[in-house]
């Protein structure tokens, strides 16, 4: 067989094993998206259930690169703290070794009848959770059957002196061989953002015989620091410093545990062999019918220990990697800028959860922004300073803007492959933003009405600008209600927001008619109280709307 065949081969049963691990990936997110949800949010402060929860949900999804991308889109969005989102961290890289071991078990015999089973469900069901199955059976099925291809595309070189000669080089024995094997490694990782399909190729190339155990392993320990770059890609034009930072600590965790393993790299070999042996692995060496049998065996249990013992170390060192983390960021954030418009990008398209944590964090800032300028305008009723009153044009334009940029986001999410829960999120989250422009509106009318008090030095009496104050005080602790209600749980939610959105009610239908009287009796000017009464209604609809957002909040519409 040619060169050019076997590179066709190897490089197109790597393709079909990465396609394979990425339709798993996505099926396996589709079907337990929102348990994964609730699974990660519920992550306390306490490191090790961090670490456990990062392992049982990386293992779920088949992928350490998914969940630490999750993990930098929920930090992103405030919904962790930095030492949650690192506890996690460390755990999907236990998790990710599940992988690994599902390779290292003979089932290639199962992976066409695993195709033929998942093209079924996925594109002959109607219902998205047997499509989800059928795509974790499809992937399930192109993963091995990628690594018979490998396999076959391998064969024939195995006993090739040049190729031999080739392959040789990867022999860690000497420094230079170990650092090699290192960082071919990594390389390799990094082009195909997979430690999963590098590891299923080393593993091929042990099995043929091309690489010796110790060998093999380098290239793991590379493989595990190439697989810190989705991380770091991910927060390429990141505004939120602990972004950076829990990226960061993932290198650092990644790096500092590989440069370890090497410097005791010999005692590392042997400690996987013993331990292998006695899991009734068999001779690493042992060779059938010209393959290495039990060398897949040996290099997942291997990945599995480095990974373990990395995470037990660190797991007591944790603040200290925290502090390293920090020290290798960007520097503290300077104080935001309130005109800066979302930057979704596209580092989360891939992982809907995590998309739909950033745009909610941009939505969270959205209100904040809507408060700020309710909180400002109001004030100019009471201080008539027309230069600061002059700022509101600007807001409400950048409110238009952000609900632009946000809708625009959520609309590309739901247009790619999202399940029913996410669906009905998207929605939620469309909705929320839509009121939150509304409140920008009603903001524009509270100021063009305190511009024509300026103008015309319109005067309130005592009753007026007392009802003025109330009922703004209790808009305002609305919208900050339904604001913090976005960002996170709070318990009785739903009975608040009613109760304020009664009693708002209430109050402007009570001052309404108490303006009248007296607008009757002739006790208050036609023009103040034509703007009182103006005023008054803003308020309404601002109630109204933080009752939408509210509805959206707790999923009710």
């Amino acid at each position: 067989m040619s060169i050019l065949n076997v590179l066709i081969q190897t490089i197109g049963g790597l393709g079909l094993f990465i396609l394979g691990m990425k339709m798993m990936t996505d099926g396996l997110q589709g079907s337990a998206g929102k348990r994964i949800k609730k699974i990660i949010c519920a992550v306390s402060s306490n490191r090790i259930i961090g670490c456990l929860t990062g392992a049982g949900v990386t293992a779920i999804v088949q992928s350490s690169s998914a969940t630490t991308v999750m993990m930098i889109g929920f930090v992103s969005a405030g919904l962790m703290t930095l030492q949650q989102a690192v506890s996690v961290i460390l755990g999907a890289n236990i998790g990710t070794t599940v992988t690994a071991q599902l390779i290292a078990f003979k089932l290639t015999k199962a992976a066409l009848p695993a195709i033929a089973i998942g093209v079924a469900m996925k594109f002959f069901t109607q219902q998205k959770k047997y499509r989800y199955i059928g795509e974790v059976i499809l992937g399930f099925g192109l993963l091995f059957f990628g690594m018979t291809v490998m396999k076959h595309g391998l064969t024939p070189i195995k006993n090739d002196p040049s190729f031999i000669e080739f392959f040789t080089k990867f022999d860690p024995s000497s420094a230079g061989g170990l650092v090699l094997c290192v960082f071919i490694g990594a390389v390799l990782t990094i082009l195909v953002q997979s430690s999963s399909a590098t590891i299923g190729l080393t593993m091929t190339l042990a099995t043929q015989g091309l690489l010796t155990f110790p060998g093999a392993m380098a290239l793991v320990l590379g493989e595990n620091i190439g697989t810190t770059i989705t991380a770091e890609l991910a927060t390429i034009g990141s505004a939120n410093i602990n972004a950076h930072r829990a990226a960061r600590a993932h290198t650092t965790f990644n790096v500092i545990g590989v440069a370890f393993m090497l410097l005791i790299f010999p005692y590392f070999v042997g400690f996987i062999e013993f331990v292998a042996m006695h899991l009734g692995a068999g001779p690493v060496a042992e060779v059938v019918e010209g393959d290495r049998v039990n060398i897949a065996r040996y290099i997942a249990n291997g990945h599995t220990l480095f990974n373990v013992i990395n995470a037990i170390i660190f797991l007591f060192f944790l603040p200290v990697l925290i502090k390293v983390a920090i020290l290798l960021s960007p520097k503290e954030d300077e104080p935001e800028d309130i005109y800066r418009l979302p930057d979704f990008g596209t580092k989360f398209d891939d992982t809907p959860i995590a998309a739909l944590a950033k745009a909610r964090s941009e939505i969270v800032r959205m209100s904040k922004t809507a408060i700020g300028a309710l909180k400002d305008t109001i004030q100019r009723i009471e201080d008539r300073d027309y230069k600061k009153l002059s700022k509101w044009k600007r807001i409400e334009n950048h409110l238009d803007d952000m609900q632009r940029e946000i809708t625009s986001y959520l609309t590309r999410i739901y247009q790619s492959d999202v399940n029913e829960s996410e669906a009905r999120e998207i929605c939620s989250l469309m909705r929320m933003t839509n009121n939150i422009e509304r409140i920008g509106d009603s903001v524009e009318d509270i100021a063009q009405l305190t511009e024509k008090i300026i103008e015309d030095n319109l005067q309130f009496a005592q009753f007026a600008r007392t009802d003025l104050k109330t009922i703004s005080e209790k808009v305002i602790a609305f919208v900050d209600l339904v604001t913090l209600g976005i960002h996170q749980p709070i318990e009785n939610f739903m009975k608040q927001a009613e109760e304020i959105g009664t009693m708002v009610n209430v109050m402007t239908e009570e001052m309404r008619q108490d303006h009248i009287s007296r607008l009757r009796s002739g006790e208050c000017g036609l023009d103040q109280g034509l703007v009182f009464i103006d005023l008054l209604s803003t308020f309404e609809k601002i109630g109204d709307y933080c009752f939408n957002i509210a509805q959206a909040v707790a999923g009710i519409k």
